[in-house]
C-alpha cells in the first residue's frame, strides 16, 4: 500500500465528474487500500478517488468507528437539517472551514470492490461525511454549498495572496509521508475574516 499525494483546489480533476467503475479486478483493490491508508495518514474522515488523481466514482471513509469504501454509490438523504452542529471541512482546501447545512440521516447504496451490493447508513458525522464524499465524485467541494456571508468570506480566503502559501505548506507536510474530507477537526474561517459576524465554535 501507498500514501498518495492530494490534489488541491484549483486542480481540474476536483471538477470533473468522476467516471462509473466497470473493472473490478486488482487494480480497484489497490486503488481502495492505497486510498484507505491515505486517509488515514492524513487524518481525514473520508476521501474521494478524485481527490487523489483518479477520476472514478470510489470513496473511503472512518466515522466514528464505522470504516470502509464505497464503488459507485447513490445517496439517499433525509431527516432533520444538522445546521451549525460541525464545522466542515476538505482536505483539497486546506485552512478553510465552514458551517454546511447537511441533512441528519444518509445511506449509500453500492458496490464494494469484488462487486457485491453494499449500503452504508448513518447519521451525524457519518451521515456528513457520505455526503461530502459524494459530492466529490459528482464534481462538487463543500465550499460550493455554502451561501451568504460564510461563502463570501471562504471565497475571500481562498483568493487571499498568501493562500498558495497554504497549500504549499500542507502539501510538503504530506509529502513527508508519501511512499504521499472532509477533514476531521477543520478550522472555521478565522474571525477577522468572518468580518465580526463569525460563530466562534471550535471545529470537531
Amino acid at each position: 500500500m501507498s500514501v498518495l499525494s492530494i490534489r488541491m483546489i484549483g486542480d481540474p480533476i476536483l471538477r470533473t465528474p468522476a467516471a462509473t467503475v466497470t473493472d473490478f479486478g486488482p487494480e480497484l483493490a489497490r486503488l481502495v487500500e492505497d486510498m484507505t491508508e491515505t486517509m488515514i495518514d492524513v487524518q481525514g474522515a473520508g476521501l474521494a478517488a478524485p481527490q487523489i488523481g483518479v477520476g472514478l466514482q470510489v470513496f473511503t471513509y472512518r466515522v466514528d468507528g464505522a470504516e470502509g469504501h464505497v464503488v459507485n454509490p447513490v445517496l439517499e438523504t433525509g431527516g432533520a437539517s444538522q445546521g451549525e452542529s460541525d464545522v466542515e471541512g476538505c482536505l483539497s482546501v486546506p485552512g478553510v472551514g465552514s458551517y454546511i447545512d447537511r441533512t441528519d440521516w444518509a445511506r449509500v447504496s453500492g458496490l464494494d470492490i469484488s462487486g457485491s451490493e453494499i449500503v452504508v447508513e448513518g447519521t451525524g458525522m457519518l451521515a456528513r461525511a457520505l455526503q461530502h464524499e459524494t459530492d466529490h465524485l459528482r464534481g462538487t467541494l463543500y465550499i460550493d454549498r455554502l451561501v451568504g456571508e460564510d461563502r463570501r468570506n471562504a471565497m475571500r480566503a481562498i483568493r487571499r495572496s498568501d493562500y498558495n502559501t497554504v497549500t504549499s505548506r500542507t502539501a510538503a507536510e504530506r509529502s513527508r509521508t508519501l511512499g504521499s474530507s472532509f477533514v476531521q477537526g477543520a478550522p472555521p474561517v478565522p474571525p477577522a475574516q468572518r468580518e465580526e459576524t463569525t460563530r466562534s465554535r471550535a471545529s470537531r
